[in-house]
């Protein structure tokens, strides 16, 4: 297996196995489902009778709760609950940072919360992110690139692509663009004109904090030879300018976030350093970097993702 493949493999690690999907609970809203719940929650989850209705494989949220507000409110007042209990790890990153639950992006959402929780329900979040590149007159094509904050809640101290960010409530995909673009980098107004949107990456991973279906927008921004990124939000220790070579030999390491890796490899196949004659496994690796998950949970059994 070549090691990009497995490394779309690693990122995709929930998506690629169908015994640990049977076993979840289709989290239902309204009736749709807008997520999945691992059974180690599900008992946790049952010590709320008044908000979450357990049945068969569903977990249902009460549907005497009957619009956006109401529904936001008791389950914050659950995840709240939970928090003060420290009964999971993920909750330790309480942002106050609410993400939407819907079943699709383009859908009404049914309810918000806050962005530590989503990955305990399996809800979709989608983020925004930048490649900053430069075309160095004798290096070639070369990749800004990002190492986290050693003080962030997650993935500390890994690298990252330039500029990325989650898409939270209020927020379009253009504004999250441009505001994370100037707290992390420092791109002025003028420089973000010239964004260049790029389609999405999507991919499905599991890590002990819980489930991570997640869409990401992608934008490339080329930039002059003689910028160099600043941060403004603490939470970037450093900015490297790496050439393609480089860029790989640290995607491939363990010094990598993992769930930024999609859209680095997305740029290099789009920029056609990774092609068919270079990677036996091409069509598989870009698969892999666009999973459909606008239709994971459409796709079920819909008189299940109806029930409650």
């Amino acid at each position: 297996m070549s090691s990009f493949l497995e490394l779309a493999q690693k990122f995709n690690n929930f998506y690629l196995n169908n015994i640990k999907q049977e076993k979840c609970y289709a989290f239902i809203v309204n009736g749709f489902q807008v997520g999945l719940v691992q059974e180690s929650i599900i008992s946790e989850l049952s010590r709320y009778p008044n908000i979450f209705i357990i049945n068969n494989k569903n977990i249902v949220l009460n549907p005497i709760f009957k619009n956006y507000e109401e529904r936001s409110t008791q389950v914050e007042k659950v995840l709240r609950d939970m928090k003060e209990k420290r009964l999971f790890v993920t909750l330790k990153g309480w942002r106050d940072e609410c993400y939407e639950v819907r079943l699709m992006f383009g859908d009404q959402p049914q309810l918000k919360m806050d962005r530590s929780a989503t990955c305990l329900f399996g809800i979709c979040n989608y983020g925004v992110d930048i490649n900053g590149f430069v075309k160095h007159p004798t290096k070639g094509l070369c990749i800004w690139l990002q190492q986290r904050s050693f003080t962030k809640q997650t993935w500390p101290g890994k690298w990252n692509n330039m500029v990325a960010g989650g898409l939270s409530v209020g927020n379009s995909v253009l504004e999250t663009a441009y505001k994370e673009g100037e707290e992390e980098a420092s791109l002025s107004s003028d420089l973000l004109k010239n964004l260049k949107s790029t389609g999405t990456v999507s991919f499905f991973y599991e890590s002990e904090r819980g489930l991570f279906p997640d869409t990401e927008f992608v934008f490339d921004l080329e930039l002059p030879i003689d910028f160099i990124p600043f941060n403004r939000d603490n939470e970037v220790e450093k900015f490297e300018l790496l050439t393609i070579d480089e860029t790989i030999t640290k995607l491939l390491s363990s010094d990598f976030k993992t769930t930024s890796c999609p859209v680095v490899l997305d740029f290099l196949v789009r920029h056609a350093i990774i092609t068919p004659e270079n990677e036996k496994s091409f069509p598989e690796l870009v698969e892999l970097l666009h999973v459909p998950l606008q239709l994971f949970y459409s796709k079920k059994d819909i008189e299940l993702t109806k029930s409650g």
